[in-house]
């Protein structure tokens, strides 16, 4: 019964520290993660497309022209769907992740490297996908008000109205799981490297028990990089999935792409291999909030008197 009181303790610090780690990561790196989408999706907005509203040439013009148009809190539109969403989806990434990790079997960073790194990375897949089924309507949602472009009316005026106005649209309640597929392949590649890479780089970092400055900069130094690659790896199933889910409450008839091949094929036939990458570089500086949620996690388990270390790194 103690173990079992241990375990259920530890799975709801897991829960606690993964979630309000992720949310104050989110809401300080939300303006670069709005200009981030816009960049992604407007190829795939109907106002864009149109002619009505010019398209975004880089992440400077982006950055001005929401300032000028929307104002400086339209940085933040969809940050409070986003941290609704990243608490329960971060703090299951996290939490699950160790418990999954746990049925495995245990592999030295020092002397079973190649296993220890295929079991993490296998832990944080599974973990990433799990926790995605949960909250991907929240994930829609974040994606359609963050790509609100040009001064007039908003397509949404709230996570409520724009939930309900794609549920009650063609496709019902499927509507806000369009891209669902291939959220769930790219969350494999993109969990595995975060929490993998992440945990198995902290198994060798020779700073991590010194304390102090250097073990707190050693953790950013790893986290960002894995933040970076991880983010690189997946980005394209994430530019799929945001087009994808740019259509969701229109009839059929409407849609740009008929599915995930679809998409994919028209992406490369019409814009080539860089579009699978637009906004990438505005995705690079976000993962700074990546980075911080990693080791934000590991300082809170160990303020709260439980072994530091993010994902339950060992």
């Amino acid at each position: 019964m103690g173990k079992q009181e241990v375990s259920v303790t530890s799975f709801l610090m897991d829960f606690a520290a993964g979630g309000i780690s992720g949310a104050v990561a989110k809401t300080a790196t939300a303006p670069i993660e709005r200009v981030k989408l816009i960049i992604q999706t407007q190829d795939a907005n109907p106002m864009i497309k149109s002619g009505e509203v010019p398209r975004y040439t880089g992440i400077i013009n982006c950055f001005s022209r929401v300032y000028s148009e929307q104002g400086l809190v339209a940085f933040w539109r969809g940050n409070f769907t986003n941290v609704i969403r990243y608490f329960p989806t971060q703090a299951f990434n996290f939490a699950f992740k160790d418990t999954i990790k746990a049925l495995f079997p245990r592999y030295s960073p020092k002397t079973q490297f190649f296993w220890f790194f295929m079991t993490n990375m296998a832990s944080g897949g599974l973990a990433g996908a799990g926790s995605l089924c949960i909250v991907y309507p929240l994930d829609y949602a974040r994606t359609r008000l963050a790509s609100d472009v040009g001064s007039k009316q908003k397509s949404f005026n709230g996570l409520m109205d724009c939930l309900v106005k794609t549920a009650k649209g063609p496709s019902g309640v499927m509507g806000l799981y369009n891209g669902f597929g291939v959220s769930v392949a790219g969350i494999i590649p993109y969990r595995g490297v975060y929490f993998g890479m992440f945990d198995s780089l902290m198994g060798i970092n020779p700073f991590t028990k010194q304390g102090g400055i250097i073990a707190l900069f050693s953790k950013f130094v790893v986290a960002q990089t894995t933040a970076i690659t991880a983010g690189y790896a997946s980005y394209p199933f994430d530019t799929i999935r945001r087009r994808l889910q740019m259509q969701s409450e229109k009839p059929k008839s409407e849609w740009i792409y008929k599915g995930t091949v679809d998409c994919f094929y028209k992406i490369l036939a019409e814009e080539g291999v860089g579009a699978m990458f637009k906004g990438a570089g505005a995705n690079a500086i976000r993962t700074v909030g990546s980075a911080l949620v990693l080791v934000l996690y590991g300082e809170i388990k160990t303020l709260m008197g439980f072994e530091g270390g993010a994902g339950g790194g060992e």
